[in-house]
């Protein structure tokens, strides 16, 4: 029930800053479209421990805030390596070990990293991920797994 009930206040919240509309009428049809949502999400039992882990936002939003960042440096490092031209790109594939014990960590994990400019997750086998890396210094702070042990993870399910 507490996931339906944050996925409810989610989803409206984002209703409200997405409509910028604030009418009685507007706000009402917004509530009616969240509500039957929600719904049709428990009747199709997507709401559950795992889609929806309401138990991990403190430390999710400080994962996306940290992971932000990371994103705009690691944008920041690939235009000045294509702006200094082929002597600073050192390509190369590597596979890096996820510590995660959970599937939602890793995929988190997994695609924390594709989404990371300069890095590509190309596949995931047990407990590895095949890794194609812009520079030899990204390759290294993965493998050093700086961003592996920030991934926020579900400790319940991973005992």
């Amino acid at each position: 029930m507490k996931h339906a009930i944050s996925l409810t206040a989610a989803l409206l919240a984002l209703w409200l800053l997405m409509s910028g509309h604030y009418d009685a009428l507007l706000i009402s049809l917004g509530i009616a479209s969240t509500l039957f949502t929600v719904f049709l999400a428990l009747r199709m039992e997507v709401v559950d421990h795992e889609s929806y882990p309401v138990h991990m936002t403190g430390k999710l939003v400080r994962f996306w805030a940290w992971l932000s960042k990371e994103i705009v440096l690691a944008n920041i490092d690939v235009a000045i390596r294509i702006l200094k031209g082929q002597r600073s790109i050192s390509p190369r594939t590597f596979t890096v070990k996820m510590p995660q014990q959970t599937d939602l960590g890793r995929v988190i994990y997994a695609n924390s990293i594709t989404l990371t400019p300069g890095t590509v997750s190309m596949r995931m086998e047990g407990n590895e991920i095949l890794v194609h890396a812009l520079a030899r210094e990204t390759a290294e702070d993965l493998e050093a797994e700086r961003m592996a042990r920030r991934v926020p993870e579900d400790k319940e399910k991973a005992s």
